[in-house]
């Protein structure tokens, strides 16, 4: 049951993992490792952005995990920072510290992983009740921005709800990104993670870029995760980053003109929720409209459409 790399036999697959004010949750995700790798052997990398709780105390008194220590440098740029620390292997396995991985759940993924033109494979993930919880995306567009769910008409809605669609393997635009094996050749191949959206919709990057390359998402739901989420909740600000981002990743994909109405359309939805009481529906209207008032972390407060 190897763990953590010791520097003799490559490793079968690198893990990566970013915390932040991680504590209470990321003991369990290295306790479910052993039992999720099923023999195979692992370089564990944990990279911490500047915990301020008991992160990196507990992370220093284990031996089955690397540590890295950093600055708050983003959730894209924290896992480049533990690939590059990581010996090479064939398959990068990128984990949030607020999941779990289910026994045997690592085997499926590297099998799919060697399917033609595959880069990324997403398991099936669970919430913390044991219900499915719907991880697989559609690529957004300007009619996906209405949030029409519910319908499950594929024009209309980014997320896939259908249970049905989640008992077999296929083929997805992007999946969450709480647990995703990427092959090394796609890893280099797109040059990591984009760290210009430090947190949010880098996943949908990564996997779109991915796609353009002909290097496909695959969905493997032989291998299961449980996702606690909200580990760290969300505020105002990350609000803001999470409805900027999804403007920008836009705008990179898509002329001006379509990405001033797709602005228009997510702006109009974030003030939809705004009389339900949510103040983060504000504080993402604002960071919308006046360029200045975004988090700098984005560094994309020049102009209207961010880039």
């Amino acid at each position: 049951m190897a763990i953590s790399y010791d520097g003799g036999m490559p490793a079968d697959v690198t893990a990566v993992i970013v915390t932040y004010n991680s504590e209470h949750v990321i003991r369990d995700l290295l306790d479910s490792i052993p039992a999720a790798l099923d023999g195979l052997s692992a370089d564990v990398v944990v990279v911490d952005n500047g915990s301020t709780d008991g992160t990196l105390e507990l992370l220093a008194g284990r031996a089955d995990c690397r540590l890295i220590r950093s600055t708050n440098v983003g959730y894209a740029a924290g896992i480049n920072l533990g690939v590059r620390a990581a010996e090479r292997t064939p398959a990068i396995l990128v984990l949030n510290p607020d999941v779990r991985l289910h026994a045997g759940s690592v085997r499926p993924l590297l099998e799919m992983l060697r399917s033609p033109n595959t880069g990324i494979v997403a398991p099936q993930i669970r919430s913390e009740d044991g219900s499915l919880y719907r991880s697989l995306r559609r690529e957004p567009t300007v009619l996906r921005t209405l949030g029409l769910t519910s319908t499950n008409l594929p024009a209309l809605a980014e997320h896939i709800i259908g249970a049905e669609i989640y008992a077999e393997p296929q083929v997805v635009d992007w999946a969450l990104g709480a647990v995703l094996l990427i092959s090394r050749s796609c890893y280099d191949d797109l040059n990591g993670w984009d760290e210009s959206y430090f947190l949010y919709s880098e996943e949908t990057d990564f996997c779109l870029r991915a796609r353009d390359r002909g290097l496909l998402t695959r969905y493997q739901p032989d291998a299961v995760a449980t996702h606690i989420g909200g580990q760290s909740g969300q505020s105002g600000k990350t609000h803001a980053m999470q409805a900027v981002n999804r403007v920008r990743l836009y705008r990179r994909r898509h002329g001006l003109l379509l990405s001033y109405i797709y602005l228009l359309m997510t702006t109009l939805r974030e003030i939809s929720w705004i009389p339900r009481g949510d103040s983060r529906n504000r504080a993402a209207v604002v960071a919308l409209l006046r360029p200045s008032r975004r988090p700098a972390e984005l560094g994309c407060s020049d102009h209207l459409i961010p880039r």
